[in-house]
């Protein structure tokens, strides 16, 4: 904040009075440095244990928890990482400092895929091959994996500004987290809730293992499309020897297709192909069943010249159709089973044929519609086992006759040539009726980048809908009841959350990798009977406790866990590993349970909007199926990081920004200021244009609070004055923090951290330096010592440097310190402070209605200003002496007491009635008011450059007025005095 006394000229023969001036004084500097600075005050934190402090300052309070949800050990922190733990450290910092012991306990995700697939990729590296590496070195290879990325993420959390208790962190992989994880499963396994069965899984084949759809993205894919001939085969007269035409985007799930799909909704028709070229697959004569919406456009896609429908087709004609498979008459074998058609809610009009092609080991929902008719099918004599056509490596079995070996997709993700090879087979059985190819979103692995197959697997579940053993209701009802009892910040979320839970399947629990915990449960080798067996539990959960799951697969551990109760031959060992979701959803159990500087459940879970798949919905299953309610009160979503220009950030786009780079350019404190000023809520962008903006807005709030520290130079505690004594102003000043200090104190509670830096930018930059300040340098630099206007001016500028640095530390932790050290030297730090104590006693709210009509007309006046500098008749607003017409007589009495030239920065202005002459200066959002103005009348003070003519009348400090003479003679008394 600049002072054109400090650098005014000064005519010659002019006294100079510049030390008898007030003038700001301070080393807080105008250029922050925060790279360099913020290292120095981290350090500093570290030798005098402030996370240690704050927990002693806080023992006994209320507790408030921020449970963290674990980010993966496997790489340097990233820009999202940098929002997400940045906004988990403002509500911690602002959580204490409103009174609450606010403990940050940080966490990291040890096991799964992403370190398993890095350790590997270390190996490939070297040459050396996985599968020749016994799995406890492997896993320990992971171990040191995780544990050396907890270090350096630690490291870049801590210089966020984080701060938590990062020496007793929580992992997913501690032993002690490992045995209670374990120990959460076998309560699914005592409640009935967990089951070996078959169902299709989103299947890597590059990776080998079952994927969650938290670890799946859609990118774009081409696909092979056909339409398929399925011939009727019995049924109603008039419909034998046509054929129903199904679509399908994956003709390689063609072998295991076991049914068609219908709606009973939806209208049918049989239609006839009148004309077709020679060549075509659809030929004249071609009886077709189709969905009328969609049969023209079947013509089409076919080539076909003409045709005509013959007849309705309706749904109970379907339920008496069976159809031959499409590769019955293929000469490959295995395809003379009957095709049933089944009716499913799933099957639309929107594109296709409207029929869907059912392979119940290929889909869930072809899977689902399968096993609700099981029953009616088996009783009808169809075989409703689901066959296992393709395996782990993405190649055909023997349940895919004629195709046996062929790839859908290769080890290295690429297309292999099963697609092929069943459209072959499918236009020499002369069933295809078309084909085509299309661009669509297509599930790959969020890892290896690569498509995903769903297949059949052999793989661990937990029960949506089955009863809990001892309860009577449902995994998916106690969730659904738990989401409509939890706040979620934005309220979007929870609709959000709760269409997942009332939609989603069964939870896979089971992966086929090595590092993680495993299903430490034992399965009777005759009967598939799980064991449930407390001593057996124990063993298990003691030995996790103190040697790790690794002792899962040491050799002997079999024997070692059932003990001499039960013979070893007669039960499975389960070598499966934990999907690692069922890990973090786990961590609620051994972190907020079992640490008693915490508590369960959690006040807030904070995260991505993704993790309404992922954390937020694990942590609500195993808690709800384990307790019977959410382990958390409330969830908040943050939206993603997209580049400047709103595109998604890509190394070769030359647009992702890191928060690294950040901090080393511009500091920490500028990166958090970006996510404080940002609606979170939404996808947030970042880029040059926008920090430099974050930049100069961080300038102003500096400079704000220097030009503070430097005039509290000059003030004494004793000095204060009391509210009621001080001048209108300042009052003023003290109503607006009390109303201030409702909205912080509200949206600290509510998350909105917008509102409270925009409130409070605006109130620094607007209402305080370019209003408040602006109009009491003069007082400040020049009055008396003893003047009670200066003093109660320093008053209110010592609350709100206090209120300001305090209200701003959980978000510019950095900068408010090294404000609070400036002003208070040795004191505490600035985050061992509660948010002050405003008295609600000082709102004046007519006090601010009147005074927002008082700086109505300032504007005018001000405008007014401008107009003269700007044509060169002024140089100084101290050389103007406007004269204020207003027109409204209510305005007039607001204006009344209110010294105009004080609050104008004029040297005089005079207020008038009526509506000013015709050349008179106004703004039309402020009608009847106009402003002429004047050049001031007197003589130029030579001390606060004020133009008065009672300069000169004092003649012992001729060149000054009064009030600069009575400061003078204070000076020089003090002078003497202190000689």
């Amino acid at each position: 904040m600049s002072d054109k006394r400090e650098a005014g000229p000064r005519r010659a023969g002019e006294a100079d009075y510049s030390e008898t001036l007030f003038l700001p004084k301070t080393d807080f500097p105008m250029r922050a440095g925060l790279p360099q600075k913020e290292p120095e005050i981290l350090k500093r934190w570290e030798e005098e244990g402030l996370y240690g402090r704050l927990r002693e300052a806080a023992r006994g309070r209320e507790k408030y928890v921020l449970h963290d949800g674990p980010p993966y050990a496997n790489g340097n922190i990233h820009i999202g990482t940098g929002l997400n733990k940045i906004l988990k450290d403002v509500v911690a910092r602002s959580h204490q400092m409103l009174g609450f012991d606010s403990n940050y306990v940080p966490g990291w995700d040890c096991h799964g895929l992403p370190i398993e697939w890095k350790v590997e990729e270390e190996y490939r590296a070297k040459g050396r091959n996985k599968d020749a590496v016994p799995i406890n070195e492997f896993r320990k290879e992971c171990r040191e994996f995780a544990q050396h990325w907890i270090g350096v993420q630690a490291a870049e959390f801590k210089r966020l500004g984080v701060i938590g208790d990062f020496r007793n962190p929580y992992t997913t992989m501690s032993f002690a987290a490992e045995a209670t994880i374990a120990r959460e499963l076998m309560k699914f396994a005592a409640s009935g809730q967990l089951y070996r069965g078959s169902k299709p899984v989103m299947w890597s084949v590059v990776e080998k293992t079952a994927l969650a759809e938290a670890e799946v993205e859609y990118h774009d894919y081409t696909s092979d499309t056909i339409w398929v001939k399925f011939p009727v085969t019995s049924g109603p007269r008039a419909l034998r020897g046509a054929a129903i035409v199904i679509w399908t985007t994956t003709p390689w799930t063609i072998p295991g297709n076991r049914a068609v799909a219908y709606s009973p909704r939806i209208g049918y028709g049989l239609y006839e192909v009148t004309g077709a070229p020679a060549e075509n697959w659809a030929k004249p004569g071609d009886r077709l069943i189709l969905a009328d919406a969609l049969a023209a456009d079947v013509m089409a896609q076919a080539r076909v010249d003409s045709y005509r429908r013959l007849a309705d087709v309706g749904a109970e004609d379907f339920a008496t159709i069976v159809c031959a498979h499409p590769l019955r008459h293929a000469g490959l074998g295995g395809y003379a089973f009957d095709v049933p058609l089944l009716a499913g809610e799933h099957v639309t009009e929107d594109a296709g044929t409207g029929f869907v092609h059912t392979a119940p080991g290929h889909g869930r929902e072809d899977f689902e519609v399968w096993t609700e008719h099981r029953r009616e099918l088996e009783e009808s004599g169809v075989d409703t086992t689901i066959p296992y056509t393709v395996d782990a490596d993405g190649a055909f079995t023997r349940d895919a006759p004629g195709f046996t070996g062929r790839r859908v997709i290769t080890e290295t993700g690429e297309k292999g040539d099963a697609n092929q090879a069943v459209i072959a087979a499918l236009g020499a059985a002369g069933m295809l009726v078309a084909r085509g190819r299309l661009k669509h979103q297509y599930p790959h692995s969020w890892r290896s980048k690569k498509p995903v197959i769903f297949r059949n697997t052999p793989q661990w579940f937990i029960h949506m809908d089955r009863g809990i053993a001892g309860a009577g209701d449902t995994l998916r009802a106690r969730a659904l009841k738990a989401i409509a009892e939890t706040r979620f910040v934005p309220p979007a979320g929870q609709n959000r959350l709760r269409g997942m839970i009332e939609n989603r399947p069964d939870w896979v629990v089971s992966r086929q990798r090595a590092w993680g915990v495993p299903i430490a449960v034992f399965v009777n080798s005759e009967s598939g009977e799980i064991l449930v067996d407390d001593a057996v539990n124990a063993r298990i959960v003691e030995a996790f406790r103190a040697e790790g799951a690794d002792a899962w697969f040491a050799e002997g551990a079999k024997e070692r866990f059932l003990g001499n109760a039960y013979d070893p031959d007669a039960w499975d060992k389960v070598d499966d590993i934990l999907d690692v979701w069922f890990d973090s959803g786990s961590t609620h159990a051994f972190v907020l349970e079992e640490r008693p500087d915490l508590k369960w459940p959690a006040d807030l879970y904070l995260e991505g909007s993704d993790q309404h798949r992922g954390w937020f919905h694990s942590s609500l299953l195993e808690s709800c199926g384990t307790r019977g309610r959410a382990p958390y009160d409330a969830v908040l979503t943050h939206g993603f990081v997209m580049a400047e220009d709103g595109r998604k950030m890509s190394k070769s786009l030359g647009n992702v920004v890191t928060p690294q780079q950040v901090i080393e350019q511009s500091g920490a404190d500028i990166l958090r200021l970006w996510v404080v000023s940002s609606d979170y809520s939404e996808d947030l962008r970042i880029g040059p244009e926008i920090l430099k903006t974050n930049v100069d807005s961080y300038r102003k709030l500096r400079n704000t609070i220097r030009w503070m520290l430097g005039s509290l130079a000059h003030f004494r505690p004793g000095d204060a004055v009391a509210p009621a004594e001080m001048p209108e102003l300042e009052r003023l000043m003290l109503s607006e923090l009390a109303r201030l200090d409702g909205i912080v104190r509200r949206a600290y509670a509510d998350f909105d951290y917008k509102r409270i830096y925009f409130a409070l930018f605006n109130f620094m930059t607007v209402d305080l330096s370019a209003f408040y300040f602006d109009i009491r340098k003069d007082a400040l630099y020049c009055d008396p010592f003893s003047s009670v206007r200066r003093k109660a001016a320093l008053t209110v500028i010592d609350r709100l440097f206090e209120c300001m640095v305090m209200w701003l530390a959980p978000m510019l932790p950095f900068t408010s310190e090294e404000a609070w050290t400036a002003r208070h030297k040795a004191a505490e730090s600035v985050h061992l402070q509660l948010f002050p104590e405003v008295p609600a006693a000082w709102r004046g709210e007519g006090l601010e209605a009147r005074w927002e009509k008082v700086r109505e007309v300032r504007r005018v006046v001000t405008g007014a200003l401008e107009v003269e500098r700007r044509e060169k008749r002024i140089g100084s607003s101290l050389e103007a002496a406007p004269i204020v017409h207003v027109v409204d007589a209510g305005l007039r009495a607001a204006l009344a007491g209110v010294d105009l030239a004080e609050i104008a920065i004029t040297s005089q202005a005079l207020l008038a009635e009526g509506e000013g002459p015709a050349d008179a200066f106004r703004l039309p959002d402020v009608p009847g008011v106009a402003v002429v103005p004047r050049l001031a009348e007197g003589r130029k003070c030579a001390r606060s450059w004020k133009i008065l003519p009672e300069v000169g009348s004092d003649p012992e400090y001729p060149d000054v007025t009064l009030r600069d003479a009575a400061a003078l003679r204070e000076f020089e008394a003090a002078r003497q005095a202190a000689e």
